[in-house]
């Protein structure tokens, strides 16, 4: 056989493997939110060397992000507690694998530099923007029934982040129940000021939940707990690294940079495996919805938890670096 010819057919060979391979490779969809885990992770240089891909999707806030887990368009996303337990409501098959514990102060209510309002008494007969089911929502009633209010006592205008910065900012709304970045970008800019925050009423919760179907097949599972381990030691490296973290993080969220950094540096982040406290933090959220009307069935949080997830702590993350 003519040497070119052979090299031709070589050649041809190799693409075709090499075409096989890549339609073996798994595409593991992320939704995230305003940047949150794929900053951390592109800041610590933490994608390298994927033995999968990734395919990026970000939501404005957890409600889209929960549309997408329960219709399967994405594998897994990072979301709040209360939200979560809306998909879980609904029966979606969703689980939550791992917990990113908080402080909970930027998910808060904030109010107009300038306004009258100075405490959640205050809010009575106010108008009161918010996502439904976010874990502003949550945090607004929380704040309403610590003294002596409910949800009947004010009126809840249900609008996404950019819609209700601008419904305060002109005065169609009293108040903003919210959370992190808005929080801290609307302290910095002087937008708003925080009437409630979220310490005692709200768990800081975030959970990485996945779709049942993702779980179930070995790679794409196998491939999870790899970002997962990835996610973890990426948000460890941030807190160590915070202004070249902060730098990436605004550039991704289009944020200005103290206000990427302060919302971050002040939750106070941590991954963790899921325990028998978040498990109950979870249930008592989800029993104050049913109490308050949002839930019309009693929701048992337990079976919503994906089991055989661990999260490298942080001195196991230092002593690979």
């Amino acid at each position: 056989m003519h040497i070119r010819s052979r090299f031709l057919i070589l050649a041809a060979t190799l693409l075709a493997a090499t075409h096989v391979f890549a339609a073996d490779r798994l595409t593991l969809r992320i939704g995230d939110q305003k940047g949150n885990m794929r900053a951390q992770l592109e800041a610590a240089d933490a994608l390298r060397d994927l033995p999968y891909d990734i395919n990026w999707s970000e939501f404005p806030a957890a409600a889209p992000l929960a549309e997408a887990l329960n219709a399967g368009a994405i594998d897994a996303g990072i979301i709040g507690d209360a939200p979560l337990l809306f998909v879980l409501a609904s029966g979606a098959p969703v689980k939550a694998v791992a917990v990113d514990k908080s402080d909970p102060y930027g998910t808060a209510l904030l109010v107009r530099p300038d306004g009258p309002l100075h405490t959640a008494a205050d809010l009575k007969g106010k108008r009161i923007a918010t996502g439904r089911g976010s874990i502003g929502h949550h945090l607004a009633l929380k704040a309403l029934d610590q003294v002596g209010l409910s949800e009947k006592d004010v009126e809840f205008r249900f609008l996404g982040p950019v819609d209700a910065k601008i419904a305060l900012a002109n005065g169609s709304v009293d108040a903003w129940s919210t959370w992190e970045p808005y929080t801290a970008l609307s302290e910095l800019s002087g937008q708003g000021r925080v009437l409630v925050n979220g310490r005692g009423l709200s768990s800081g919760n975030s959970f990485l939940a996945a779709t049942e179907k993702a779980l179930d097949e070995p790679a794409r599972r196998a491939a999870l707990e790899d970002y997962l381990k990835r996610l973890a030691g990426a948000q460890i490296w941030a807190y160590q690294h915070l202004d070249s973290y902060s730098s990436t993080l605004a550039k991704i969220i289009g944020f200005p940079q103290d206000a990427a950094r302060l919302q971050f540096e002040r939750r106070k982040l941590q991954w963790q495996g899921i325990d028998a406290k978040t498990i109950a933090e979870q249930q008592e959220t989800a029993d104050f919805y049913h109490a308050h009307g949002l839930m019309k069935e009693r929701l048992d949080v337990a079976p919503t938890f994906a089991t055989g997830f661990s999260v490298p702590s942080a001195d196991a993350v230092a002593a690979q670096h």
